[in-house]
């Protein structure tokens, strides 16, 4: 909890954890009225998926040009210009006249969301070369406290009645916050790098990396949106205990985070991620137990192994010898991104094909292709 301590004293490191609050506060609070906007545009699943494709697509987009932004900006400037571009493009899904209208204006809210993400990893990582103190993983941690502050604000939905002014409110409150903070970290500009001409031995070292990154976040995301199901018809979950896999999941995954800093302080980057592979290893094999309560804590275990390894692989990332930090951080969240986004999609196919359980065996398998994986990088010295 050491990184935790440190951000919350010290506001050189609260303002760019804010930030990851912010982005998630931001996507949290239109992922709670995309029901509403349905409705009210009078659209079926089909549609609502391809607009929601629009948001993924705005991300990836950006992917590409994010670091030459963010160097040309200097990292802090890009983080605050990623802040008010999201300020001003949360408020349009919600009312957008139209359905092509939503699909616009939910690609560029994906594509400030994905320059936000890639800018605000690289200030951190920039804060921790100068500073030499570790508090990656607590900011993620602080994404995952945005989320909570989302579904606490879910309760007012019936008391404010109107989805846009509740963005508009939760939008002026974050940006007032940032606002304060930004001077903070505005100033920050990435440190030169003594950049490597491209070759293989450069990019093996990003390849691996992107391929724990595809499978790590690609199982976050399969747990996210299958854990309930999962509960209900394979364990046979009560009603009343089909949400806690996801809780167990998402609690795990906050704590594991403020956590993690500590840490990787003591063990290192690759082993922890090694760590947090086995810890999740062991959290698939209860869940596939089939029982209940041992599902549950299994995905408890889930979380508290994939909490850490997202933050390490960002830190290792930008610390890529003979790469500049963006391009690490750039590489990292658009391969992570790309499993996030999929890994769900593979997994229903999975399951329609043979059975869910299945989905989660080749999620186990996954988490074993990780923890060999962290293997080959441990042998290369890549920082």
């Amino acid at each position: 909890m050491k990184s935790l301590r440190l951000i919350l004293s010290n506001p050189r490191y609260f303002a760019p954890a804010f930030v990851f609050s912010s982005l998630n506060i931001w996507f949290g609070t239109w992922a709670i009225y995309i029901p509403s906007v349905k409705e009210r545009l009078q659209i079926d699943k089909a549609d609502l998926g391809i607009a929601i494709f629009f948001l993924s697509l705005g991300v990836f987009t950006i992917f590409p040009m994010a670091s030459k932004i963010i160097n040309k900006l200097g990292v802090g400037k890009a983080t605050w210009y990623g802040v008010v571009l999201n300020s001003v493009m949360a408020l349009f899904p919600l009312i957008a006249p139209n359905y092509y209208m939503l699909c616009l204006s939910l690609f560029l809210f994906g594509a400030s969301n994905g320059l936000t993400d890639i800018a605000m990893n690289t200030l951190v990582t920039e804060i921790e070369k100068e500073d030499k103190q570790n508090f990656m993983s607590a900011a993620h941690g602080f994404f995952s406290l945005g989320g909570v502050l989302v579904g606490l604000g879910s309760f007012l939905i019936p008391v404010i009645g109107n989805p846009f002014f509740h963005m508009l409110i939760t939008v002026l409150l974050v940006l007032l916050i940032n606002i304060i903070l930004k001077r903070r970290y505005y100033q920050i500009k990435a440190a030169p790098v003594e950049k490597e001409p491209f070759s293989l031995k450069l990019f093996k070292p990003l390849l691996v990396l992107g391929i724990i990154g595809f499978v790590s976040m690609g199982s976050e995301g399969g747990i996210i949106d299958w854990s309930t199901l999962y509960l209900k018809e394979i364990t046979l979950a009560p009603e009343n205990l089909i949400g806690s896999g996801f809780l167990a999941f998402s609690a795990m995954m906050t704590f594991g985070r403020f956590l993690g800093d500590s840490i990787s302080q003591r063990l290192g980057s690759v082993k922890l991620v090694a760590l947090g592979a086995f810890i999740a290893i062991d959290g698939y094999f209860l869940v596939l137990s089939g029982h209940t309560v041992l599902a549950i804590i299994g995905f408890a275990l889930n979380g508290l192994g994939f909490s850490v390894m997202v933050p390490e692989l960002f830190r290792i990332g930008g610390n890529v010898k003979g790469v500049e930090s963006s391009q690490g951080v750039a590489f990292i969240a658009g391969t992570g991104y790309s499993g996030f986004l999929l890994g769900p999609v593979i997994l229903g196919f999975l399951a329609e094909g043979f059975t869910l359980k299945s989905s989660f065996w080749a999620l186990l398998t996954s988490a074993v292709l990780v923890l060999l994986l962290t293997m080959v990088l441990s042998k290369k010295k890549i920082t």
